[in-house]
Parts: structure tokens; C-alpha cells; sequence
């Protein structure tokens, strides 16, 4: 099987485990995105920063919007984590985001852990 996007989840996750190497566990979520802004913008990697994304429902665009910490390449959703461990609700979070934006993958990033963690999530 064929990874989307390979190269570019590389590069994103690769910005990401310089921040962790940098920080370590035990900051907030909005440090770890500060830093990864930094990093990608050394790495040239394109992003939006808390990007405001449509919500559809049957077709329909809603009033209420979602915010991704990132948007990077204009097709991949990055969410960021600082937590003991990623459960199924956190992935279950990033899928919704996937089928109601209508991108094909999402990346789930936790620096919480002692080594950074990460899933790739595809709809």
C-alpha cells in the first residue's frame, strides 16, 4: 500500500522530533506550537497556523468552524497533543476533522510522552 502525501508527513514529523529533542515532555500544547512554527519555518515546510477550517453536513457548510493547530502543504491537518498517552478519542478527533473538511489525511502529534508520539490518520 501506498503512503499519501510520504514525503511531506517526513518532513512534518521530522520538524516535530526536533522540537521534542528540543523541549521535552511537560509543556502545554501552545509551546509545542509556538516551537513547531519556528522549526517548520526553518524546513521551509508551508503551513497556516490555527488554521479556520468549514464544517459540512450534508453537503451544507455550517455557521460553526474548527480550528487546526496547523494546516500544512494546504492538505494535511495537524494536531497537536501534550498528554500521558493518545487515546481513541483523540483519534476519533482528527477523523470528524477529516470528514468534515474533506482532507485525506490528518497527523496526531503528542509530545506528552518521554518520545514523541504520532498516528497517521487517513479518510
Amino acid at each position: 500500500m501506498k503512503l499519501i502525501y510520504k514525503d511531506e508527513c517526513y518532513n512534518i514529523i521530522g520538524a516535530c522530533m526536533e522540537v521534542h529533542a528540543q523541549l521535552g515532555c511537560g509543556f502545554l500544547e501552545p509551546v509545542y506550537q509556538e516551537a513547531a512554527a519556528i522549526e517548520f519555518s526553518i524546513r521551509k515546510i508551508p503551513f497556516i497556523k490555527e488554521q479556520e477550517l468549514k464544517i459540512r453536513y450534508k453537503n451544507l457548510l455550517l455557521d460553526k468552524t474548527y480550528v487546526a493547530d496547523f494546516v500544512c502543504y494546504d492538505k494535511i491537518i495537524v494536531e497537536f497533543k501534550a498528554v500521558d498517552d493518545l487515546a481513541t478519542q483523540h483519534e476519533a478527533q482528527v477523523i470528524n476533522y477529516l470528514k468534515a473538511t474533506n482532507f485525506k489525511l490528518g497527523l496526531l502529534i503528542n509530545f506528552g510522552e518521554e518520545h514523541l508520539s504520532y498516528k497517521r490518520l487517513v479518510w
